[in-house]
């Protein structure tokens, strides 16, 4: 009887130690530090664990976000906004993002969830800010920045990408064609590399914008999409595509993200080493993806 409670213990203690790694796993987007190194082969990600709040829904480590973010004229109203999935710059003149960051993994490109359809009005942007009146009726479908697709590892993030703040007024043959094949190549992406860094966001052309809506959300003109690959040898390629643009080539679009930082009048992937953002920024093919 005492040998058995004895190994009934020992159990015990095993299942616990088990238990506790497990959850000491179970790491969100803070999960580890992004150190760039350069080595013989191109670019490493050294990981360092970091401590995670485990009641915190979202958790981004300071270089994720010093990767993502990029820099903007002062002038440009933000408010930034992280989200389980997300982090993104909100325009309140615009009723827009100005830009989407993430970090897609492989594992969040192969997400289970079912596809929510629903949108929802983003209460922690002041009023006035985008509603589903606004669209109804406008001849703009509600277009996703950081697209539902790449949310369904997880309800939460799910969620959040429906919020209004990660959408902008989006032609629907360009929702459903170019723009979609996109999103659909940066999840392929993920896949092959196991992750890629993306930004994208709404443009502005002119002064003079249409709007829709009661309270008068922007319609962009354009779009633009930077992708960032840091596995192998570093890669990157941005896309800039007109906000009518729906049914013609992907490769029609390509840009170096030199050029749409030109465009845009951002700084993306800042935080690199200039010898490796120099390189990577200068050209785009697509052949090499």
């Amino acid at each position: 009887m005492v040998r058995m409670r004895s190994n009934i213990i020992v159990v015990l203690l095993l299942l616990i130690g088990i238990s506790a790694s497990c959850i000491r796993d179970r790491r969100p987007h803070g999960q580890n530090r992004l150190q760039f190194v350069e080595t013989s082969d191109g670019f490493d990600e050294n990981k360092d664990e970091v401590i995670v709040d485990e009641d915190a829904s979202v958790s981004w480590s300071q270089e994720e976000l010093d990767l993502l973010i990029p820099a903007m004229p002062k002038q440009v109203p933000s408010q930034t906004l992280e989200r389980t999935g997300y982090v993104a710059s909100y325009n309140k003149e615009m009723l827009c993002p100005n830009w989407v960051a993430w970090h897609l993994t492989a594992e969040h490109a192969d997400g289970m969830l079912p596809r929510d359809n629903a949108f929802y009005e983003d209460m922690d942007v002041p009023a006035p800010r985008a509603t589903n009146e606004d669209y109804r009726g406008s001849g703009w479908s509600r277009g996703h920045m950081c697209p539902a697709g790449d949310n369904k590892w997880d309800e939460k993030a799910m969620h959040e990408s429906n919020l209004l703040t990660n959408i902008c007024p989006q032609d629907r043959n360009l929702n459903s064609g170019v723009w979609n094949r996109i999103e659909q190549d940066c999840r392929r992406w993920a896949k092959k590399y196991d992750d890629v860094y993306i930004v994208c966001g709404p443009i502005f052309l002119k002064r003079g914008h249409e709007t829709i809506g009661m309270n008068k959300v922007v319609v962009p003109e354009a779009f633009f999409k930077v992708v960032l690959c840091l596995q192998g040898t570093p890669k990157a390629i941005g896309f800039v595509v007109r906000n009518n643009e729906g049914k013609k080539k992907r490769d029609q679009f390509v840009n170096s993200i030199d050029e749409v930082e030109r465009i845009t009048g951002y700084d993306f992937f800042s935080a690199l080493p200039d010898s490796i953002e120099t390189v990577v920024e200068a050209k785009a093919d697509i052949r090499e993806w």
